[in-house]
């Protein structure tokens, strides 16, 4: 922590203090409250039209399809026969992708294995077919109005999914997820939505019976060939809970829910094969979350939060950050201020369910001090506020 300056020698004038150095020190010429951030302006973000709406209904339901539909036709790869123990048997091997090269087993050469190259081939041309089409409805959807993601990160991202992360219980968290989040509903943010950190959150383990399978993190990116390397934490001993390329700011960092008490270090998630970060709250968050698409060139189905619920913890994560990242938290609350005002005019239910777990956690009185100090000035939530205070 940075040292406090020396008090300057007695003179007419004095060097004041910055509002940083007055937030961790104290500035002894201010006798009332410290002084705060500015209250982001209020912004109404712009609608998508109707019917590229009504396209990214139809592509979200494609994706659904094929995540459902997965086959060998979905995999790029070759067959290979190959001699053992005097038999010859036939292998799928992958091209290099999301989990780099593997080979499968397929069977004994007889007709039966034949017949099921054969089929994959038409299914390989099918799925090919698809793919196109599905490139085709994303680029419609960007030309209609709809947000997309630069392609550095949409690329990991899609590999992810493809290696099982939404499936075993992943979320799309951060900025990513509000860019989805506005595409889900309709609308075009206004608020800033570009950066190159990709949050993934999950609970620590599941409570739903999934297919037995496992992704790993470390292992996908690192297939990506993108130059992807841990980036150590505060403490060497610690393992690593994110991942970025050196000279870029292309980063991946993966979080997990921690209990009040802590502690905070990273905990490992077997299914990911790789160890998260504990964040206070995010149990809040993850608890409700729906299907959304990330879109560049092509499309990704992944998990993103409930949008109520995503507002309402931006203002908590807001109040979490440290002096240094002001501008971030800065941010958070402009993100939240937007979600929660368009929620506010077209999906006032969704709010009201959010609160409620608010008020379950005992974290509204929290929030409502937050909206109070920076939302002063957005008259649509202060009263919803007041209203729920009331109740």
């Amino acid at each position: 922590m940075p040292k406090r300056p020396n008090a300057p020698e007695a003179g007419p004038k004095s060097i004041p203090l910055s509002l940083s150095e007055s937030r961790l020190f104290g500035d002894p010429s201010q006798d009332s409250e410290p002084a705060q951030l500015p209250v982001p302006t209020p912004k109404l973000p712009k609608p998508i039209p109707t019917d590229t709406q009504t396209l990214y209904i139809e592509l979200l339901e494609r994706l659904k399809g094929m995540e459902f539909d997965r086959t060998f036709g979905s995999l790029p790869g070759s067959f290979s026969r190959k001699s053992k123990g005097g038999k010859e048997n036939w292998y799928f091997r992958t091209s290099e992708g999301a989990r780099g090269r593997e080979e499968f087993y397929v069977g004994p050469d007889n007709e039966k294995t034949r017949k099921l190259i054969d089929e994959h081939q038409t299914s390989r041309t099918e799925s090919m077919e698809i793919t196109a089409d599905i490139n085709r409805m994303a680029s419609m959807l960007i030309i209609g109005g709809c947000a997309s993601v630069d392609h550095a990160s949409a690329k990991v991202i899609n590999a992810l999914a493809a290696s099982g992360l939404f499936r075993l219980g992943g979320v799309l968290v951060g900025t990513h997820a509000y860019v989805a989040m506005g595409n889900m509903l309709g609308v075009r943010w206004q608020s800033a939505s570009r950066t190159q950190d990709i949050d993934l959150a999950s609970f620590r383990s599941l409570e739903i019976v999934v297919p037995p399978m496992d992704t790993g993190v470390w292992g996908t990116l690192e297939a990506l060939n993108m130059g992807f390397l841990p980036t150590p934490g505060l403490d060497p001993r610690s393992p690593s809970t994110s991942y970025a390329i050196r000279g870029q700011k292309l980063r991946v960092d993966l979080l997990t829910t921690a209990s009040r008490t802590g502690p905070f270090s990273p905990v490992f998630i077997p299914r990911f094969n790789a160890s998260a970060l504990p964040m206070p709250y995010m149990d809040y968050l993850l608890e409700g979350n729906v299907d959304g698409i990330v879109i560049n060139g092509g499309a990704t189905l992944v998990k993103i939060p409930d949008p109520a619920r995503f507002g309402f913890h931006k203002l908590i994560v807001s109040e979490e950050r440290p002096i240094i990242e002001h501008a971030k938290a800065t941010k958070d609350r402009a993100q939240a201020s937007e979600v929660l005002n368009h929620l506010l005019r077209t999906r006032p239910g969704d709010l009201e369910l959010a609160y409620d777990r608010l008020e379950a956690k005992g974290l509204h009185k929290r929030v409502a001090k937050i909206i109070r100090q920076h939302l002063s000035q957005e008259q649509g939530i202060v009263a919803f506020l007041d209203r729920r205070s009331k109740a």
